[in-house]
């Protein structure tokens, strides 16, 4: 673009993939979020929680294949994560997904451009004798010296 080119259709699309990926999955999150704290928020999951934590109680000291560990948040997991880490999860997705999203996407573009052939050492002279000739003719001179 810095030199002047259009934006190729499929780099347009490329670029709108990025920042739908980018921005997407977090918007979906954060709209989930809203509905989901209401059910996890509610008394309801509180008392189902505190009826849980009650039972690891009581199975914590039997003897049995697994020993029951009593969790130690008052709250249930779903609705501390959801309220205290989602922006960290927004966070990391945004700044992972963002940089190799965008690292790839810089690479596809740049293969799609393609680069131009190289060029030999004869193309970038200017018409005329080329350096081996050159060199052939003083060699000729040297010789005749």
């Amino acid at each position: 673009m810095a030199r002047g080119r259009a934006v190729s259709p499929l780099s347009a699309v490329i670029l709108a993939a990025w920042l739908a990926a980018v921005c997407g999955p977090p918007a979906a999150l954060l709209a989930w979020r809203q509905q989901r704290l209401v059910v996890v928020g509610s008394p309801e999951a509180q008392a189902d929680w505190d009826a849980f934590r009650a039972d690891m109680r009581r199975q914590s000291g039997r003897d049995g294949p697994v020993q029951r560990k009593v969790p130690k948040s008052s709250e249930p997991p779903e609705l501390v994560w959801l309220r205290d880490y989602v922006n960290l999860a927004v966070i990391a997705w945004v700044a992972l997904v963002g940089v190799l999203g965008g690292f790839l996407a810089a690479l596809v573009i740049g293969i799609a451009r393609g680069s131009p052939a190289p060029r030999s050492a004869a193309q970038d002279q200017p018409p005329g004798q080329s350096d081996d000739e050159k060199q052939h003719h003083r060699d000729a001179q040297h010789t005749n010296e």
